[in-house]
């Protein structure tokens, strides 16, 4: 789990004034998981990254900054095996348009989720 994640986190709450307990309570969890979210043992359930982002105020890609770069790097490895689309059928019509805006996406910055 990233180690930025769980800074950023920590971060969040103490800005907010809130406890572990507080946010425990508000996302429907145990503090303990509080605890392992903070110090990136576990990684949260989508639920709970919808939840936390609403908490604090904070957008979902400013949470995941790092686990978004991760994606974004796994994804630029896996591009290279995709094989040719050989023949362009109803379901394959807008393979190649798709897979040069995910090149696109993936070179430049990342902003554009």
């Amino acid at each position: 789990m990233s180690t930025q994640f769980a800074l950023d986190l920590r971060l969040a709450r103490r800005k907010s004034g809130l406890t572990q307990s507080d946010v425990a309570l508000l996302i429907g969890t145990q503090q303990s998981a509080i605890v392992e979210l903070e110090k990136g043992r576990q990684r949260p359930t989508v639920e709970q990254v919808c939840m936390l982002s609403l908490v604090f105020s904070r957008s979902f890609e400013s949470l995941f900054a790092d686990g978004l770069e991760e994606g974004r790097v796994r994804l630029r490895a896996n591009m290279p095996a995709l094989p040719a689309n050989r023949t362009l059928t109803a379901e394959t019509f807008n393979r190649e348009a798709s897979l040069k805006r995910l090149e696109r996406q993936l070179a430049g910055n990342g902003a554009n989720i």
